[in-house]
C-alpha cells in the first residue's frame, strides 16, 4: 500500500506523513511548486524533513498550470489578500491524483486541519476542496483531523486503521508541538503561512502588475524584492534595497525587464520595463539616482540597454512616493 502526500514542508503534514507511515504504508511527498514560495531554494530542507519520517520527496513544477488554470480567476475567490486557497488546494490535489498510477500509489493525504484557516480549512471548504480534484475526492485522507470528518475510502476499506487518525481541530498547535517533540523531529518550520499570496505587500504588487501586464511564470520572482514603482506611461521600474535584494534581481529573467546599469557611481540593481516610453526612462533615471550616493546638480549617463540616458537625480526620495507601489 502507497500514498501521495500534498507536502508544503510544514509540520502538519511532516506529521500527517508520520502517522501513515506509522500504519506500515510507504509515503511519497510531492511538493508542489507554485512559484509563489520565497525566495529562498528550500530543496534541501524539504529532503531533510522528509528524511526524518521516512517519506520519499518529489518536486513537482506547476507554476505556468497554475497561472493558467487557478491565480486569475478562482472559482471559490481570493481570501484576504491574493491568496485562492480553496481553487489551490483543489488544483493540487487534481494534479497529485494524476500521479496515483505512476507511484503504483492508492491514495493521497494532507497535513490540513479542520478549523486551522480562515478560508480554505473550514468544513466546507475542505469538502469544497474534494469538489475539485476531479473525481480523486474519495481518495484524500486528512490524517491529522480525520476523526472530524466523513470515512475516505482507504478507512472505509481498511486500508489504514481510522482509530489510529487523529481528531485536531482550531488553531492551536499543541497537539502538534507534542507530537513533534515525541517523536524527536527537528529543524521543523514555525507556523505560518508559508505562499506569499497571503502577504499583503507581495498581493499589491502582483495585483498592480496583472492590471497593466500579462503574468507569466519568468515574471514572478521580479515581485519578490526590492522596491516597485510604476510610472506615468505604465512602466515598471523595481529598484534593490539592499545587497540581498541586488543579487536576487539579479538572478531573475523576465522577458518585459532589462537590467539598468550605472556609469561610474555605485547604487542599487534596478530593473525597467523593455518597452518603456521615452519619458518614463527618463524619469526611472532620475528616480534610480536618487537612490544612490549621487552628487546633487551633477550629470550621470544611465544604461538602459540599448538608450543611455543623460540625468540627475531628485533633491528627495520623497519623489518617487507618489510612484511607489511598495
Amino acid at each position: 500500500m502507497r500514498a501521495l502526500a500534498l507536502f508544503s514542508g510544514g509540520l502538519d503534514s511532516v506529521l500527517a506523513m508520520k502517522l501513515i507511515i506509522d500504519q506500515g504504508i510507504e509515503v511519497t511527498a510531492i511538493h508542489v511548486n507554485i512559484g509563489f514560495g520565497g525566495t529562498h531554494d528550500r530543496t534541501e530542507h524539504l529532503k531533510y524533513m522528509c528524511d526524518q519520517v521516512g517519506a520519499n520527496l518529489e518536486i513537482l513544477d506547476l507554476r505556468d498550470d497554475y497561472l493558467k488554470e487557478v491565480l486569475l480567476d478562482p472559482k471559490y475567490g481570493y481570501g484576504k489578500n491574493f491568496n485562492p486557497c480553496i481553487d489551490c488546494h483543489g488544483f493540487m490535489f487534481r494534479h497529485t491524483g494524476e500521479l496515483l498510477k505512476k507511484y503504483n500509489a492508492d491514495f493521497m493525504i494532507s497535513g490540513e486541519v479542520m478549523g486551522q484557516r480562515p478560508m480554505s480549512q473550514r468544513k466546507e471548504a475542505l469538502a469544497q476542496v474534494q469538489g475539485l480534484s476531479s473525481g480523486y475526492d474519495d481518495l484524500i485522507v486528512r490524517p491529522l483531523c480525520a476523526k472530524h470528518l466523513s470515512p475516505s475510502k482507504p478507512e472505509r476499506e481498511g486500508w489504514l486503521d481510522r482509530e489510529k487518525l487523529l481528531d485536531i481541530e482550531g488553531r492551536g498547535r499543541k497537539i502538534q508541538l507534542a507530537m513533534a517533540q515525541e517523536i524527536g523531529l527537528k529543524d521543523y518550520d514555525e507556523p505560518a503561512g508559508g505562499c506569499l499570496l497571503t502577504e499583503p505587500a507581495f498581493s499589491q504588487k502582483l495585483k498592480d502588475f496583472v492590471q497593466y501586464e500579462k503574468l507569466e511564470v519568468d515574471d514572478i520572482n521580479t515581485l519578490k524584492a526590492g522596491r516597485h514603482l510604476r510610472l506615468p506611461d505604465g512602466a515598471k521600474l523595481i529598484i534593490g534595497r539592499n545587497k540581498e535584494d541586488n543579487e536576487y534581481l539579479q538572478n531573475t529573467h523576465s522577458k518585459k525587464m532589462i537590467q539598468v546599469k550605472l556609469e561610474g557611481l555605485k547604487g542599487p540593481l534596478s530593473l525597467f520595463s523593455k518597452d518603456a516610453s521615452v519619458s518614463d526612462r527618463e524619469l526611472a533615471a532620475r528616480l534610480i539616482l536618487t537612490y544612490t550616493k549621487a552628487e546633487l546638480n551633477q550629470v550621470y549617463s544611465i544604461n538602459f540597454e540599448e538608450h543611455t540616458i543623460e540625468a540627475q537625480r531628485f533633491d528627495s526620495k520623497d519623489e518617487a512616493i507618489q510612484y511607489m507601489v511598495l
